[in-house]
């Protein structure tokens, strides 16, 4: 059987730590390639209700960036042979000074940079910041953006852009069509390697985009199963595990 690269998706001390670590063990052993992390962000753009609903309930413990730093440090040193993309919101990581933040995110062992709402020409510095610190900056493209921007964005040398596959916001499920592939052809025209989210739940979404993306990206999906579970720990393990293999295993 056949395997896609995954980029699973969790929410920084959702619902506490202890599980959201035993959440990313389980997204390794299941297949996941690549782990991004989210830091909780009061107003988020981009997120569904499962992930936004588990933002504001690590918030209302009074949760902050630090801690989220510390807690992507300890995932880390768990698996430091996975990469870890921090993904947030642009004022989380311009208040403190974006040159400050990227190398107390770097220092906490992030590869890479997903942050939806600084766009990649005007991104406050994030690119050479993320440079100078031995990241990369992964820039968002939408189906919404005009043919222009999208050909801009292909040709302006990013090792990795992360391809929305349609508009709105994540979580509720996405249907692969031709204008699908179409738009992410357009966005590796440049050359660029394509991580493709947004309401992948399935193999057979992983199957449709295989040849397209360099990985698929599932966040909500992962979030509802923890939601479900977070009072055993032992049948999230699996659940989780069992939900990462099914998307990344393909026929």
């Amino acid at each position: 059987m056949e395997k896609i690269k995954l980029m699973a998706h969790l929410v920084a001390g959702y619902p506490t730590e202890e599980i959201a670590l035993t959440a990313a063990k389980a997204l390794v052993e299941g297949g996941a390639d690549i782990l991004e992390i989210q830091l909780p962000f009061s107003d988020p753009s981009a997120d569904g209700p499962a992930i936004q609903t588990a933002c504001t309930a690590v918030l209302s413990h009074g949760y902050s960036t630090a801690r989220g730093l510390n807690f992507i440090a300890s995932v880390h040193k768990e698996f430091p042979n996975i990469p870890i993309y921090l993904m947030s919101y642009g004022s989380l990581v311009y208040t403190p000074g974006v040159e400050s933040f990227c190398k107390k995110a770097a220092d906490a062992g992030v590869s890479g940079m997903i942050i939806p709402d600084l766009p990649f020409d005007f991104d406050e510095g994030l690119t050479a910041a993320c440079k100078v610190n031995g990241m990369h900056n992964i820039p968002v493209a939408a189906p919404s953006m005009s043919e222009e921007r999208i050909k801009k964005m292909s040709k302006a040398g990013f090792p990795y852009i992360y391809a929305a596959l349609r508009t709105g916001i994540t979580g509720s499920d996405t249907t692969i069509d031709n204008a699908t592939l179409e738009f992410l052809n357009k966005v590796s025209a440049g050359g660029s390697k394509i991580y493709g989210g947004f309401g992948i739940s399935n193999g057979n979404q992983s199957a449709a985009l295989a040849s397209s993306v360099e990985a698929v990206v599932a966040g909500s999906v992962f979030v509802r199963i923890i939601t479900e579970h977070k009072d055993d720990k032992m049948v999230l393990f699996d659940a989780v595990k069992a939900k990462a293999a099914e998307i990344t295993h393909i026929a």
